[in-house]
């Protein structure tokens, strides 16, 4: 296996070099290299390393199910690591799937205060863990997401370096072009990004094989588990989450590719206000990312979102290409024209900027159309719309011309994201590659 590198580990490093007061949280779903990226950085760091898996344990001898005092967790730690207990600034416990034993949560803020060794946390369904967690440790834990492996991470291994990606960087906030020969290689890494996606796994059987049937194999695994995983926390509802789960493939080939919550059962009369539980369930979980309505956009855009329109994207661009598309990799490498890859470059889209740190929405408005993503732009403090396409007519969008113009929005800038190769700008509208989104911050 390949170390992949990603960009969370500097984070966690700089973490537990800080000697902050607060034990780091890794949530995010399963299969997106939580444990390994920790496990690696936890040994470079500290000469004891100490990982617990406790969701192993919940299935195996079960002995951190009644550690309800610090005395009783250290008990059952040195029972299986005892050899490996030394202080606090040489010795890290790792605490893995914490999700297992929910009250270990409210634990880690007296193991924090109590500093007897130093301490890392991750899991999988932490939102909904956290909200079913009576004593939430608030101050004590500083919890970040991970995702799975965005494109720039693809690019390094892929083999790009970081001076190379630098490069693009900078051509990327100066607004130039790449000349031919470089869109053209970014362009094919960027299409089999979209096949491979960024699953450790399924990156990892890519870089070894190159047998996109190895692949859609571990895509098609995860896409299953990650579907039978909820009946393991949600008996009475999970029925309803398989089912939303499984139409977001078939939802993301309509036209407006959103949400009908009619559809889900076939039940008239249903409403978005009948599946909020299911709804957060599969965004808590990370196996779904959430893109909220708005139709009246100010700043910031959480204030006028509407949570009765809703497009749910899956968290992860190459399971959904192995969904729509199996082993047939011309679709996507080849652009057929009888293929609309809509659907998939604004999957990919979504999931580089929710990654990136943005809310994600997008402008529904019955008399003046549609625009893809809305986010925030925290310096001009101003929404920005962003339109992407995946065909030859990308300078065609009338509801982003519409919603420019309006004056209310006070739009300052907005973009357009396809093929094309040309960074161009026609008043407000900027219009990049599609590759450039890997550069968007918060």
């Amino acid at each position: 296996m390949i170390l992949l590198k990603r960009k969370i580990a500097d984070l966690i490093e700089e973490h537990l070099k800080s000697g902050s007061e607060r034990i780091l949280l890794i949530d995010g779903a399963r299969q997106v290299g939580k444990t390994y990226i920790i496990r690696h950085v936890g040994k470079k760091l500290f000469p004891n390393f100490i990982e617990i898996n406790m969701l192993e344990d919940s299935i195996g001898d079960r002995l951190f199910e009644n550690a309800k005092t610090i005395d009783d967790f250290y008990l059952r730690v040195s029972a299986i690591k005892g050899e490996r207990m030394g202080e606090a600034k040489d010795t890290l416990i790792f605490i893995d799937e914490i999700q297992a034993y929910p009250h270990l949560l409210t634990m880690l803020k007296f193991l924090r205060d109590d500093n007897r060794f130093t301490y890392i946390a991750s899991g999988s369904l932490l939102g909904v863990t956290l909200a079913q967690t009576t004593s939430i440790p608030i101050g004590s834990i500083r919890k970040v997401r991970m995702f799975p492996l965005d494109f720039e991470e693809f690019l390094y291994a892929s083999g790009m370096n970081a001076f190379a990606i630098d490069a693009l960087r900078k051509k990327f906030e100066a607004r130039e072009s790449l000349d031919e020969a470089m869109h053209a290689k970014i362009m094919d890494l960027f299409k089999r990004y979209l096949l491979v996606g960024g699953l450790p796994a399924a990156v990892n059987a890519y870089l070894d094989t190159k047998n996109i049937q190895a692949v859609r194999e571990i895509q098609r695994e995860i896409h299953d588990y990650y579907a039978a995983d909820a009946s393991k926390y949600d008996e009475e509802n999970k029925l309803k989450i398989r089912r939303i789960y499984d139409q977001i493939p078939s939802n993301l080939e309509n036209k407006k590719k959103r949400v009908v919550a009619q559809r889900i059962e076939g039940k008239k009369g249903s409403t978005f206000a009948n599946y909020e539980d299911e709804f957060e369930y599969l965004i808590s979980a990370g196996i779904a990312l959430n893109v909220q309505a708005i139709s009246t956009p100010t700043f910031p855009l959480i204030e006028s979102s509407g949570k009765n329109l809703l497009k749910l994207y899956l968290n992860d661009v190459g399971i959904l290409t192995a969904i729509l598309y199996g082993n047939n990799i011309r679709a996507i490498l080849e652009d057929e024209r009888s293929i609309n890859l809509g659907s998939v470059y604004e999957s990919v889209v979504a999931s580089e900027l929710i990654a990136h740190g943005f809310n994600l929405f997008y402008y529904d408005n019955r008399s003046k159309g549609e625009v893809d993503y809305l986010i925030d732009d925290y310096d001009s403090l101003s929404a920005v719309p962003m339109e992407v396409k995946s065909g030859k007519d990308y300078t065609v969008h009338s509801a982003l011309n519409n919603f420019v113009k309006n004056d209310d929005y006070h739009v300052k800038k907005a973009f357009v994201l396809s093929n094309a190769r040309e960074i161009t700008t026609n008043g407000k509208i900027t219009y990049l590659p599609i590759y450039d989104v890997m550069f968007f911050r918060t």
